[in-house]
């Protein structure tokens, strides 16, 4: 199958994996943010990344020589945020994580405690540590709600991969007997919220990721078209063992521009 690029009126793009690894910009990006620009579409970059705030994000990213409002950024951070908001106005919660997640959670009203909190919310972060983990494990057996950020497992970077959210709330799922509710991708609270920022209707849209189990999941049951890039973590190969597919499998989102260009 393939996909008119052209008729899309709006399009959600993953980050890691599909615009850069680490600090290092991917092929074609440049060209594909320029064609976004350059058609007036609607683009959300939708990222399960909840270590960086949307500022941070867009600094990033002009750092390596691409200019990308703040506005069209969203984060599991915010999904998060939004998520705890909305189940419990004003709760506490003793976090592990980056400033992405901890600003996420001040924004939305949600106090820090590490001693009798509502809930335990585990994102990407640098703090993790035995220490941090022996006390999220306590707090959830002593009734604490486990809530991680994204249910990615790994993420690539330049040297090859690292664990992500899945992996390090893991333990503490295992050791507390508890099962975490993860917020960002494949979750569908977090890509109604991405269609609505970004103002059209998912049929109108194309989800575009480097995973099976998060972004084209998430877009095909959201009713979008979607685009696997093996650019990221996912082989051509290993896409094949999924009951689903994705509409379109390309190398990189710079395939995108090409395949825009060719149906003029």
């Amino acid at each position: 199958m393939t996909i008119n690029f052209k008729e899309k009126a709006g399009f959600i793009c993953d980050m890691d994996g599909v615009i850069y690894h680490g600090s290092r910009i991917l092929p074609g990006v440049p060209e594909f943010i320029a064609w976004l620009q350059k058609n007036n579409k609607a683009y959300l970059f939708l990222t399960n990344n909840s270590g960086m705030t949307p500022k941070e994000l867009q600094q990033k990213l002009q750092r390596m020589g691409l200019e990308v409002p703040e506005e069209h950024f969203y984060t599991s951070a915010l999904a998060t945020a939004a998520f705890l908001k909305a189940q419990s106005p004003g709760c506490s919660a003793f976090v592990i994580g980056e400033a992405g997640l901890l600003n996420a959670l001040y924004d939305a009203g949600i106090v820090m405690n590490d001693v009798n909190p509502d809930y335990v919310v585990i994102g990407e972060g640098r703090n993790y540590s035995l220490e941090t983990l022996t006390k999220a494990v306590n707090l959830v057996r002593g009734g604490a709600r486990l809530i991680g950020a994204n249910a990615d497992i790994t993420g690539p970077t330049e040297d090859g991969i690292a664990p992500a959210c899945r992996a390090l709330i893991a333990p503490v799922e295992m050791a507390s007997g508890k099962p975490a509710y993860f917020c960002g991708k494949p979750n569908p609270l977090m890509m109604r919220t991405g269609f609505r920022i970004l103002g059209c209707h998912s049929e109108e849209a194309v989800v575009i990721g480097d995973r099976m189990d998060t972004d084209v999941i998430a877009g095909m049951e959201s009713g979008a078209e979607t685009v696997l890039v093996l650019s990221g973590v996912t082989t051509r190969e290993a896409a094949s063992e999924y009951a689903y597919q994705p509409t379109m499998i390309l190398n990189g989102v710079g395939d995108i521009v090409d395949a825009a260009e060719a149906d003029d």
